[in-house]
């Protein structure tokens, strides 16, 4: 017998938008292929929903429902209206490649001048000068991810950071993407950062709104490769609109005694997910990774990580702070894994919740699978309010009820920020939190 599944509208809607998108992607050939089994991996699955245990705190067929179509590409308009976003969150010192509605803008950007060792690529470039190997690890995705899958399938532009052996750069490489447009869509990024052997690099990442963009999706993926010995620090910043989607994920892999630092923050965005893989494929790495997220209102902000370690004695520390207010709701699902092979691992991983009202909602799950007998590894998860015996010490010297807040919020998620080793970038990151605690009025 066989039996046809019937599509709902959100999935006639989701096909009609690939159909007419399909023109506007770049690459051709196997590209144009693996953009289509992605695609039907993804409309085989449908958006993910509570009863896959991932996907459990965030269903996505309740809090967003549908997709929205392809964003158009920016026009001087829409660039006019990103410079003017730019302004508070340009970095100073730093290679700026910035995105506007998914598509890269040369005139915003800028790259610097050409420095031996680093190449800057549009994906949109790579995929269309036919490089084989490269567009195949570009595309190359877990499409048992209906979201990897999405993003594989709709994909538009991106940067291709290339890094070679012995590279030590000394600005940070800033990606910014900025959503400009007025009526609701979504766009669809995917970028590569390889760094090769002895490398050292900053990358940070900036999700920002202009003026009036509102009701848009985002949907972003990375694909970073760490060689042996090399170093990264990796910073995210999430400040979209509070009507916004952002989807993100990453797939990391760390060669052996590579070192991967990480530090990401949201503070922006209606609903957000970020679901990093990071893969311990080298003996000897380490990965130090904190998060903070600061929300409000009804926002949604879900982190759910995972560490592959595979090989033995490779170390990672997961400090991840939530505080979360209104009727805000803030999920972290960290999961281990140590492989049989694995030994000598050490891995530690601690959140924290922060609640400002009784309404306020916190999900914090901890995993550990461990395979290998001589390891060491914990985890720990804790949620409460703010102290009032402190509260009430700095009221009886003075402060106001809010500033007295504020400075015990500062100091919960300090101990997260003060991991960024850069100062400018923990500045730039003090910054972002401060006009969080000031938009709580």
């Amino acid at each position: 017998m066989n039996v046809v599944l019937a599509k709902t509208d959100t999935g006639r809607a989701v096909s009609t938008s690939f159909a007419l998108a399909r023109e506007r992607l770049p690459g051709s050939g196997k590209v144009a292929e693996q953009r289509r089994q992605a695609f039907e991996a993804f409309e085989g699955a449908g958006l993910p929903h509570r009863r896959i245990e991932d996907w459990k705190y965030t269903d996505l067929r309740a809090l967003m429902r549908e997709v929205l179509p392809l964003a158009a590409a920016p026009d001087a308009a829409a660039l006019s209206r990103a410079e003017a976003a730019l302004k508070l969150h340009t970095i100073e010192g730093t290679r700026r490649p910035v995105l506007v509605d998914g598509v890269f803008a040369p005139k915003l950007s800028d790259l610097g001048k050409g420095e031996k060792g680093l190449s800057v690529r549009t994906l949109r470039e790579v995929l269309e000068a036919g490089d084989g190997p490269l567009q195949g690890e570009l595309l190359a995705s877990d499409n048992s991810n209906p979201m990897i899958a999405l993003n594989t399938a709709m994909a538009t532009d991106g940067v291709v950071i290339e890094i070679a052996n012995g590279t030590v750069l000394e600005q940070p490489l800033h990606v910014v993407h900025v959503a400009s447009v007025g009526a609701p869509a979504a766009m669809f990024t995917r970028s590569l950062l390889r760094l090769g052997r002895d490398v050292s690099a900053t990358l940070v990442e900036s999700f920002v709104a202009t003026e009036g963009a509102k009701a848009y999706q985002t949907y972003d993926s990375l694909i970073v490769s760490l060689g042996d010995n090399a170093r990264l620090d990796h910073l995210r910043l999430i400040e979209d609109g509070l009507e916004a989607f952002n989807i993100a994920s990453a797939a990391v892999t760390l060669g052996a005694h590579a070192q991967l630092n990480t530090f990401g923050m949201v503070s922006g965005a209606g609903v957000s997910r970020y679901q990093p893989t990071i893969v311990f494929a080298g003996e000897g790495a380490r990965v130090d990774t904190n998060g903070v997220n600061l929300i409000k209102g009804r926002q949604h902000a879900d982190t759910t990580m995972f560490m592959d370690h595979a090989v033995p004695h490779c170390a990672s520390r997961e400090v991840f702070r939530a505080v979360i207010d209104d009727r805000a709701h803030s999920v972290f699902q960290g999961r281990i894994v140590v492989r049989p092979d694995a030994q000598k691992t050490d891995a530690k991983m601690m959140t924290r919740a922060l609640l400002l009202s009784d309404e306020a909602e916190a999900d914090n799950k901890p995993e550990l699978e461990i395979f290998a007998d001589d390891v060491t590894c914990g985890h720990g998860a804790t949620t409460g309010a703010l102290d009032e015996s402190l509260l009430f010490y700095l009221r009886a010297r003075g402060l106001p009820e809010k500033e007295a807040q504020a400075l015990l919020i500062q100091a919960f998620v300090g101990e997260a920020i003060e991991s960024i080793a850069n100062d400018s970038l923990r500045e730039h990151v003090i910054a972002a939190a401060q006009r969080w605690l000031e938009a709580r009025g």
